[in-house]
């Protein structure tokens, strides 16, 4: 009897310990798919932590490189329309890298005129001032034909305006074409031209010292040829040219030198200069703006000698 209440005793404590089991097991299961349910998924979070970060920084660029400038909006996007009766000179394209020594080569465009670009006309004032024996800024020396004037410093674009033919109109009908010869500096004003006495007197009295003109870029049937000077001091270790008499202004100077045409920086005051006489001596070849080529050999290099080619541009 005593063994029969003891084995109930064992099987009621049996299952007892099987039902506690149970009921943990169940506790247990709820809990973790409770965390589960709660905890974020891993991999979505990994997908959207860089996107995150790239979002929150901020955009860097490359460093410029050693000689190159940032890329700036065009004017056309950054400027308002030009007032009515100004010259508006397009966009000019970038010129093509210098071919071989050639003959002549007629071009088809002026894509490498400046601010004085062809068949455009101009608005400004002139003004008058005693030239002299007609030497200037362009270091042409002494001029025979005081039908000169002075480029504003603006257009004179770092004597880019040395040379040049321009024909300068009043309101009362009368006309002179004037060579650029030198530069007028502030406060002369953009579009401004200073002519020589003998220039102005074509217009009005010299008395008028004051004058409103409109003026723009001439090709004029000119007799004579295009001459090269070497600047006083030049060597086969340094040397500056100069072009004289050319019917077109000048758009770039190249010399030759052993790994082929060099083309060499224009000063303000009119000089082409190869710091290290690199070509010194040598073939020289002249590109007007509209693109013409001239190849001139034999020139030699002896300073201060104006030395004849015996070629000139063609006329537009």
């Amino acid at each position: 009897m005593q063994e029969t209440r003891q084995a109930a005793r064992q099987r009621r404590r049996r299952r007892r310990l099987m039902v506690g089991a149970t009921t943990g097991l169940v506790v247990t299961g709820l809990l973790v798919c409770l965390v589960m349910t709660m905890q974020p998924d891993r991999k979505e979070q990994a997908g959207r932590a860089p996107a995150t970060a790239v979002a929150n920084s901020q955009e860097t660029h490359p460093p410029t490189s050693p000689g190159t400038k940032p890329s700036t909006p065009s004017p056309s996007a950054v400027s308002g329309s030009p007032s009515a009766g100004t010259a508006t000179p397009k966009a000019s394209a970038t010129s093509a890298a210098p071919s071989s020594a050639s003959p002549r080569k007629a071009p088809a465009t002026s894509s490498q005129a400046g601010r004085i670009r062809p068949k455009d006309t101009y608005q400004g004032v002139a003004t008058v001032y005693e030239a002299g024996v007609g030497d200037g800024a362009c270091s042409y020396g002494p001029s025979g034909d005081m039908m000169i004037a002075a480029m504003n410093t603006t257009d004179y674009e770092t004597s880019k305006a040395c040379g040049a033919y321009v024909l300068v109109r009043a309101a009362n009908g009368a006309s002179v074409t004037v060579r650029i010869t030198n530069e007028c500096p502030l406060p002369c004003a953009p579009g401004q031209l200073d002519l020589s006495e003998q220039a102005f007197a074509k217009l009005a009295p010299t008395s008028t010292g004051r004058l409103a003109i409109t003026w723009s870029l001439l090709s004029p049937d000119t007799a004579g040829t295009i001459s090269i000077r070497y600047k006083n001091g030049s060597s086969p270790y340094w040397c500056g040219i100069q072009a004289i008499g050319h019917r077109n202004p000048l758009a770039r100077l190249e010399v030759r030198t052993s790994g082929g045409w060099r083309q060499l920086a224009r000063t303000d005051y009119n000089y082409f200069l190869s710091p290290n006489g690199s070509g010194c001596g040598g073939a020289i070849r002249l590109t007007d703006i509209y693109g013409e080529r001239l190849t001139i050999n034999g020139i030699a290099l002896r300073p201060e000698a104006v030395q004849s080619t015996r070629v000139q541009f063609a006329r537009h």
